[in-house]
């Protein structure tokens, strides 16, 4: 995954833009904006977020307004509008996560890494923010990992101190 900071102009590879073009492909004439979230994939995927830039030159790509881009950027959570860290936890915070505990798993995610919600840390390893409904209500605490998306479950404070120090380990091996 490419590192891009704010505010700093992107440029797509051509690689990409093959990534992009197949995409469009599935589409009928004239219909590519159809394509737009399956290419914010790719570009969050590519760069770890959508900086302004980047959905700028997706619309262009596109044929679209930049605006059609925001909208649906701004709307869905699967989409990160500023850097992340490389692992970027998510935890469950509805009704039935907090009934087992989610509040305090999020407290204790931003004591262990010293960062407060949406920030980075340091290292650039992590950052975690609450988000709505991840369909495990039976299994609560939950929280997924980004960008593959692996689910955990039944969250304690010791699970999370294990889970944070095997990502840890795992970025030194890498």
């Amino acid at each position: 995954m490419l590192s891009v900071q704010e505010n700093f102009p992107v440029e797509f590879s051509d690689a990409l833009l093959a990534k992009f073009a197949e995409v469009v492909s599935r589409y009928p004439a004239g219909k590519q904006k159809s394509a737009l979230l399956p290419i914010l994939h790719l570009v969050q995927a590519e760069y770890g977020w959508l900086s302004t830039d980047a959905m700028d030159k997706v619309a262009a790509f596109l044929q679209i307004k930049p605006i059609e881009v925001y909208e649906v950027a701004t709307f869905y959570t699967m989409y990160f509008l500023r850097p992340q860290g490389k692992y970027a936890l998510e935890v469950c915070r509805t009704g039935p996560c907090c009934l087992v505990g989610a509040e305090r798993i999020m407290k204790h995610i931003e004591d262990r890494l010293g960062v407060r919600e949406g920030e980075v840390t340091a290292d650039g390893l992590f950052s975690w923010r609450g988000v709505e409904c991840l369909a495990a209500c039976g299994y609560g605490p939950v929280l997924q990992i980004g960008p593959e998306y692996t689910f955990y479950e039944n969250l304690t404070e010791e699970s999370v101190d294990q889970l944070i120090d095997t990502l840890r380990n795992k970025a030194k091996e890498a």
